[in-house]
């Protein structure tokens, strides 16, 4: 890969890393609140149905789970296995998209 492109994978990682702490504060407020609340499994999913809010957020969590993991990924393989190239990153291009789908597929479960 160019400089330029490990200089925007780079990048990547850093925005999404960003956006993941912002998610990952977020939602463990909201479960720490709620459940001192007394609100119960159930009662949280019955919120969470049908709020686009909520979607919107779980959606925007995912996706940055699926940047940011890969990426970091990228690196590890790089410097543990020495694993370089396009396999490595056609595998890691695979991951990043089960990642998205299974992610999506459970944030469609709440909010459905």
């Amino acid at each position: 890969m160019t400089p330029r492109g490990e200089t925007r994978l780079w990048i990547l990682q850093r925005a999404s890393a960003a956006v993941l702490a912002l998610c990952v504060a977020v939602h463990l407020g909201t479960m720490i609140y709620a459940v001192r609340g007394g609100l119960s499994a159930a009662e949280i999913l019955s919120r969470t149905k049908g709020n686009l809010a909520w979607l919107a957020f779980y959606s925007l969590f995912v996706l940055a789970v699926a940047v940011h993991v890969p990426i970091g990924l990228r690196s590890v393989l790089a410097e543990w296995l020495a694993w370089r190239g396009r396999s490595r990153d056609a595998v890691l291009a695979a991951f990043a998209m089960a990642l998205a789908l299974l992610g999506m597929r459970a944030v469609f479960g709440v909010f459905r």
